[in-house]
């Protein structure tokens, strides 16, 4: 009796696990087919800092966005962030395996991970779709989301949804909100220098200040735009 009791157990949690994965799996679907026409309103990530900062005492609430077109946002700017984030974009289908082999040797020998090689599209999937922690979890469902957008969305897109959703700082989310919080100018206006410097302050937005950049992100502002320099002109 218990053994059937069991059998019936777990064929029910593996009927509802069934049931939720094609309902997530549908969900994916028509979103990610959705915001290929349709710009995101919010992410999960402005959810999560929204929340952060109602419960903080050193952190006012603050979501400023505004949404432009790529034609719209300096060109120093593409250059600037696939110099600094995904060199080889516009020729891989959403996972740079090249840079994946390279960052696993340098984190091995260093003995700790400090090297990453999430692309471009990578990105988008976890700022566009996805909450910030890492988990396994996490990096499965990126991968699934950055598997539909490569699929579905022209590079061009997936850049344009990047520079709209990416953070730039506590509450400053895509790049007009950047130029003008970091410069006051707007994104159309970015010198290479100040695309440089707003795309060296990537990895660690909340800590990182592009208008007063501190002697590291000076050096890796400098190291960005000799980078572009050899990239020249980007165009999807």
């Amino acid at each position: 009796m218990a053994k059937s009791k069991n059998k019936f157990s777990i064929k029910r949690l593996f009927k509802t696990l069934c049931i939720i994965a094609i309902c997530y799996i549908t969900y994916t679907v028509l979103i990610t087919a959705l915001y290929r026409f349709v710009n995101p309103p919010f992410t999960i990530l402005m959810v999560q800092r929204c929340v952060e900062q109602t419960f903080s005492k050193d952190r006012e609430v603050r979501l400023r966005k505004t949404w432009v077109k790529l034609e719209d946002i300096s060109p120093y700017m593409l250059r600037g962030v696939v110099a600094a984030e995904d060199n080889n974009f516009k020729n891989h289908n959403g996972f740079d395996f090249k840079a994946i082999e390279n960052a696993r040797k340098i984190n091995d020998q260093k003995g700790k991970t400090i090297y990453g090689a999430s692309t471009i599209t990578q990105q988008t999937a976890k700022n566009t779709f996805l909450w910030l922690h890492k988990s396994y979890f996490r990096k499965g469902l990126e991968a699934w989301h950055t598997v539909l957008m490569e699929l579905w969305w022209p590079k061009k897109r997936i850049m344009e949804v990047y520079l709209n959703v990416i953070e730039f700082g506590d509450g400053i989310y895509g790049v007009e909100e950047a130029s003008l919080y970091y410069f006051n100018k707007h994104a159309s206006e970015l010198t290479k220098r100040e695309a440089a410097l707003l795309s060296a302050i990537l990895p660690s937005p909340l800590h990182r200040d592009a208008a007063h950049p501190s002697p590291k992100v000076q050096r890796r502002a400098n190291m960005i735009q000799r980078k572009m320099n050899i990239i020249g002109p980007v165009r999807l």
